[in-house]
């Protein structure tokens, strides 16, 4: 029950993150993208490769910003999987060496807490570093 809390309350400050980065750059991003491969199609005097290429490149720099804030969001659920895989085996130890189950319970809740605590924390610093990057894209 608490580890499904815990896990709730991650990803919703995560969901919170990328609305606002989805609602603040990654839209704006695509509306240039469209605008950009619309003005492609536009040429006349353009060969089929010539807008094709042209759209390739309109598409570029939404493709990159979508790619840094997957591979973030990777990471961020890396670092947090690692963290509680590391209660997992506080807890079994603690288990192993002769602890009884509800303190074993009670210890690993409040490690998982811990790293969802400290993760949760983390999430403005990546936030504004994503919006730096993103902000960067749209130059």
């Amino acid at each position: 029950m608490m580890a499904e809390f815990q896990q709730a309350r991650v990803q919703s400050a995560v969901d919170e993150m990328v609305q606002c980065l989805e609602r603040d750059h990654i839209r704006k991003m695509q509306s240039r993208m469209f605008r950009c491969s619309a003005e492609c199609c536009d040429r006349p005097g353009a060969s089929m490769q010539q807008v094709h290429q042209c759209i390739e490149r309109c598409h570029t720099p939404l493709a990159q910003a979508q790619n840094v804030v997957t591979t973030e969001l990777e990471r961020f659920q890396d670092r947090l999987t690692r963290c509680t895989m590391h209660c997992t085996d506080k807890a079994k130890d603690a288990f192993d060496s002769g602890s009884k189950e509800p303190a074993v319970k009670a210890q690993m809740e409040q490690c998982i807490t811990s790293c969802v605590d400290e993760h949760v924390n983390l999430l403005p610093s990546m936030t504004r570093k994503l919006r730096e990057t993103l902000d960067s894209f749209g130059k």
